[in-house]
């Protein structure tokens, strides 16, 4: 997620880093670690999402799952749509480069719709 953002928006490591209020050491470490031995600080997965300029939540399930933690909400106010329900329950029997692919299609529609 954070490389992605960093290659669609032309950003470095120290872009986002100044802009989240955090370290570019940190940054550089969330960015390029596939596993992370455990989750970070609540601050910093907050600024990081500040320095990306998205929301936090995707950062906490991002982060999650990079330690191996998965993540379930019931009655999220975000899941009270059925077909969104769908979404998140399938999402994870998908590859990670279709993951990716879903990922950069929501962002996409997203711009377009001026909710990004």
């Amino acid at each position: 997620m954070i490389k992605r953002k960093l290659d669609q928006n032309g950003w470095s490591y120290n872009d986002v880093a100044r802009r989240g209020g955090i370290s570019r050491s940190t940054v550089h470490h969330l960015a390029t670690s596939v596993r992370l031995a455990q989750l970070p600080q609540q601050t910093t997965l907050e600024g990081l999402a500040k320095g990306l300029g998205i929301p936090v939540a995707p950062v906490q399930r991002a982060a999650a799952e990079a330690a191996g933690v998965h993540l379930y909400f019931e009655n999220a106010p975000e899941t009270t749509d059925p077909e969104v329900e769908i979404l998140i329950a399938s999402v994870h029997k998908l590859t990670p480069k279709d993951r990716r692919h879903v990922a950069v299609l929501v962002e996409s529609l997203l711009q377009e719709d001026g909710q990004a």
